[in-house]
């Protein structure tokens, strides 16, 4: 369906074809590309919200007025400068978020996944996700950002309780949220996701520093979260939906019949991604630049700052920090364990050929103890949580990367003064 006004890609109509298909395979998931692959996702940062939410610690602004025409210009203008910078040569997923991305126009998508597919490969099957909240999202938009290139709908739904949502400061009611997800999902069967806060103050909502909720709990205004409660909540959220046939196939994320999200992925498997948008955060090795060093990229949050130095540079790259060997492995770990796969043997091994899974984590004490508890397994397919490792992998994430570090060290010893 192609509405008027909205001019959709050539890639798309193959992409609605196969948006039903699998994911993969005998890993559980999408295969990530070694480190200086020149395989990438794409996050496209839209900043603007219609207000603040008390809980939202995201970048994001309540506008007067938008210039969106020089808004797309940029963030058109920026893809194309980091991918040629980054050297990609295949984008497999782009996501849409925020801020509100569904108060951008479809224009705007449609101009930002052109500029991807003509400077690069876009695979029909690319998923293409916006995040929506309901009282942006009617019907009609919703099928106009199917017609500019969206094939995947991540709805913040948060609750289903009016009075939760009046304290959340959502602009929503349940119902709404309902409608808008009924509609999504009769638009894109299959490829739509929620967001939901398994609890609030006095229940489980981790409170993040400068929100309007943290505030407000630590003047009193509202009770601090209670831990055990919390935990009880998120293990009994776990069971109910494991009993509905999903798999949990991250710390706190969960899906159906094979949809897990492929961008997300992209992050847990440590793949590149570059960031574009005020704000924005990118993992990538400027191999079209010359560089051979996977790179930390932050975007200049403010958008008015960051549009003059877009027009100016052509991005708006505020900070580059070159990650070292062990930082990459410290992520590659952290990230990991966050899925039910794990880490396997060949994953890790694009990243550290030397040091295997069984040298690091197979004779030491601590490691030893949390595989003995059940909590952590290592076997011929590589590292990973069990079902019960991943409700408490905060807890265990520390001892891992201590280990880590102490065999590095061994490894590569501080070199002697005066030699």
């Amino acid at each position: 369906m192609t509405l008027p006004g909205v001019r959709a890609l050539g890639w798309v109509k193959a992409a609605t074809m196969a948006s039903r298909r699998r994911l993969a395979e005998d890993e559980g998931g999408p295969r990530a590309p070694a480190p200086g692959s020149q395989h990438a996702a794409l996050y496209v940062h839209w900043p603007y919200c219609e207000k603040r939410c008390s809980y939202c610690s995201f970048n994001k602004y309540i506008p007067r007025g938008v210039d969106e025409a020089a808004m797309r210009r940029c963030l058109v203008t920026e893809a194309q400068t980091l991918l040629q910078l980054s050297g990609v040569r295949r984008v497999k997923s782009v996501f849409f978020g925020g801020g509100t991305p569904s108060l951008a126009s479809p224009h705007t998508v449609a101009a930002v996944l052109e500029a991807v597919a003509q400077a690069t490969h876009l695979p029909a099957d690319s998923e293409v996700t916006l995040e929506a909240n309901p009282t942006s999202a009617p019907s009609s938009r919703l099928a106009a950002f199917g017609a500019a290139g969206v094939n995947r709908l991540s709805i913040g739904l948060q609750s289903l309780d009016d009075t939760e949502l009046q304290l959340l400061g959502r602009a929503h009611s349940a119902s709404d949220a309902l409608q808008t997800l009924a509609e999504a999902r009769r638009l894109f069967p299959g490829r739509v996701s929620v967001d939901l806060l398994l609890g609030l103050p006095a229940q489980q909502l981790s409170l993040e520093r400068g929100t309007a909720l943290f505030t407000q709990v630590r003047q009193g205004a509202l009770p601090a979260p209670d831990p055990e409660l919390a935990a009880e909540m998120y293990q009994e959220g776990r069971a109910v939906l494991r009993e509905a046939g999903f798999r949990q196939y991250e710390v706190s994320n969960f899906a159906r019949n094979g949809a897990l999200s492929t961008h997300n992925w992209t992050y847990w498997q440590c793949g590149q991604y570059l960031g574009i948008g005020p704000g924005a955060h990118g993992r990538f090795v400027p191999q079209g630049a010359g560089g051979h060093t996977r790179e930390a990229r932050i975007q200049t949050l403010e958008p008015d700052n960051w549009m003059k130095e877009v027009m100016l540079f052509g991005h708006g790259t505020r900070r580059r920090i070159p990650l070292g060997e062990l930082e990459l492995l410290e992520e590659v770990l952290a990230m990991g364990l966050r899925t039910d796969v794990g880490i396997t043997h060949q994953h890790w091994q694009q990243f550290e050929p030397q040091l295997t899974l069984r040298d690091l984590f197979g004779a030491g004490k601590e490691a030893q103890e949390l595989l003995e508890q059940g909590l952590l397994l290592l076997d011929h397919r590589g590292l990973r949580c069990s079902w019960e490792g991943l409700a408490v992998l905060d807890s265990m994430l520390p001892t891992l990367l201590s280990q880590l570090q102490e065999a590095w060290q061994q490894r590569t010893p501080s070199p002697v003064p005066g030699g």
